[in-house]
Parts: structure tokens; C-alpha cells; sequence
């Protein structure tokens, strides 16, 4: 709850630049928002091929969309995208999966999507090296610490299960399920183009999305910076464990859209249209759906 606290008080702080921002909101060209809307849809469809890509069993097709859709609201239930998860790995189970093979198809879709997320901002910073001033996107000194942190998180990680044999133990066993099930999955070129394929679209989407609502907005930034912007953003704030990245997504999304030559109350508005797009209005029927599973068993 920490986090979405220090957005408020900043938030607070820095009302006038809200109140600007929402102020622009009406003057937002409605074709551009229906063409983000629309890109949205896909990204679930997108998360979807992904799914069935880190899974051998076919899964079904219908069920496994509105999955996507349902684990959207559930997302916003838990940090760091336990929500979707949890019912991605119930669905899995339900649908026969042992639960070894569905935690490893878990941990491999993360880490397809972590992959493809990464490898495409890669790509892109190649591509446009003037997208973004990284050295906006840190307050001064907060460089060193950073890396003192993470630093302390790898090695907690590495020392845990050097010290304390049963997790040891359960880490292997996790490891060679999960590698088995790796290979099983890319011995069927299927399989791995749909799991690939999906991580590299999933994020691709998404920046889209923000493109278009900048468009919407006529923000003065070029649509490669602008999913530059996005995918930096979001690649930071994975490490803040917020219940569907609310609070930190919009302040890093904010900071990006600054330090890529964005005017702030404008950026401002462009992300608080862009959450409401692609978050705030799916939330109800996303919840609806995920209730409708639930009784029918789906999960």
C-alpha cells in the first residue's frame, strides 16, 4: 500500500498539473481512443497465444480468451500480477494440467513475456538512441542505490536456497519440471511460435495502445518514442509490487513521456486516458466475467 500512497501525496503536490491534464481530456479526437480500445481487445488475445504456447495440451480456445479477460480484473487484486496468475494456474489445473506442469507453463510464459518485453525496448532503443534521456527517468543519486538493492535481492535469492536445504530441494525439482516442459514446448515449432509470437506481440500492443491514445491527444512525441516511453516504464515499474501497477504505472508512464520531450500536463492526460482505456473500463465487465467463470467452474 506504500506505493499508491507516495502517488497520492505527489499527486497532491502537483494538482495544478493534473487539473490541466484532465483538462485536456476533452478535447481528445474519439476515433484514435476506439482504435486504442480496439488494440486493447487484442493484447488479450495476444496473452491467449502466449498461454497456449507454454503449455503442450490444447487448451480451449473460447474458455482460454475469456481466461485473459477475467485475469485482467483479477490482477488488480494483487501485486506484481499474482491475480492473473492464480487464475491462469487454476484454469490450467482444472483443465487437466498437473499442477507441477502448470506452475512450470507459468513460469515460462512469465518469462517469454519478460523476454520479448525487454528484447523489443532493445530493439527499439537500437533503432531510435534519441527516444529517451535516462538520466531523467532517476532523480539524481538514486542511481547507486538502485543498484545496492538489487544487488541485496540477487543475493538473498542466491543465498536462501543455499542455506536452507527443503527450499534447495523444492528448486530443483521445480527447475527440471520446468526445463522438461521447455523442451517439450519447443519441440513442437507450433507451440513455440505461438508462445514467442505472443510475447513479442503482447508488449508490442500495448505500446500501440499508448500511441494511439497520444495520437488522440495530439501529443508532440514520436510514436517510436512514445513506446520507447512505455515499454522503459513498464519495464521499471514490474519491480514495484502494486495491485495491477496502479499508481506506479501512471507515475513512471508520466516521467517517460516527460524525459521523451513531452509537455507534462499533456502527458499527464495522455496517461490518464490510456489507463482508463485500457484499464479502468474493462475493469467492471472483467470482474463480471471472472465471477461467471468461477460458477461455471472454468477456474
Amino acid at each position: 500500500m506504500l506505493p499508491p500512497l507516495l502517488v497520492a501525496v505527489v499527486a497532491v503536490r502537483h494538482r495544478s498539473v493534473l487539473a490541466e491534464g484532465f483538462g485536456h481530456l476533452g478535447g481528445a479526437r474519439w476515433p484514435w481512443l476506439l482504435a486504442a480500445a480496439g488494440v486493447t481487445c487484442l493484447t488479450w488475445v495476444a496473452a491467449a497465444c502466449t498461454r497456449q504456447g507454454a503449455v503442450v495440451r490444447r487448451l480451449p480456445r473460447r474458455r482460454l480468451l475469456a481466461v485473459q479477460f477475467a485475469a485482467g480484473a483479477a490482477n488488480h487484486l494483487l501485486p506484481t500480477g499474482l491475480g492473473a496468475s492464480a487464475v491462469n494456474l487454476r484454469f490450467l489445473t482444472v483443465c487437466g494440467v498437473p499442477l507441477a506442469r502448470s506452475s512450470a507453463a507459468l513460469a515460462l510464459y512469465l518469462l517469454a513475456e519478460s523476454v520479448g518485453r525487454v528484447a523489443l525496448l532493445g530493439a527499439l532503443l537500437l533503432a531510435f538512441p534519441g527516444a529517451l534521456r535516462p538520466a531523467a527517468l532517476l532523480p539524481e543519486g538514486a542511481l547507486g542505490p538502485l543498484l545496492l538493492a538489487g544487488a541485496a535481492a540477487l543475493t538473498v535469492a542466491a543465498g536462501v536456497p543455499a542455506l536452507v536445504p527443503r527450499v534447495r530441494v523444492a528448486l530443483v525439482s521445480f527447475l527440471r519440471t520446468a526445463l522438461g516442459e521447455a523442451r517439450s514446448v519447443h519441440a513442437r515449432p507450433a507451440r513455440a511460435l505461438a508462445l514467442w509470437g505472443g510475447a513479442l506481440a503482447f508488449p508490442a500492443l500495448q505500446a500501440a495502445g499508448l500511441v494511439l491514445v497520444g495520437r488522440a491527444l495530439a501529443l508532440p512525441v514520436p510514436a517510436a518514442h512514445l513506446a520507447v516511453a512505455y515499454l522503459a516504464a513498464t519495464v521499471a515499474v514490474a519491480l514495484v509490487p502494486t495491485p495491477g501497477g496502479l499508481g506506479s504505472v501512471e507515475a513512471a508512464l508520466v516521467v517517460a513521456l516527460v524525459a521523451a520531450g513531452g509537455p507534462a500536463a499533456l502527458s499527464t492526460a495522455v496517461v490518464l486516458a490510456y489507463r482508463t482505456v485500457t484499464v479502468w473500463l474493462p475493469l467492471l465487465p472483467g470482474a463480471l466475467t471472472l465471477g461467471a467463470l468461477v460458477r461455471l467452474k472454468v477456474i
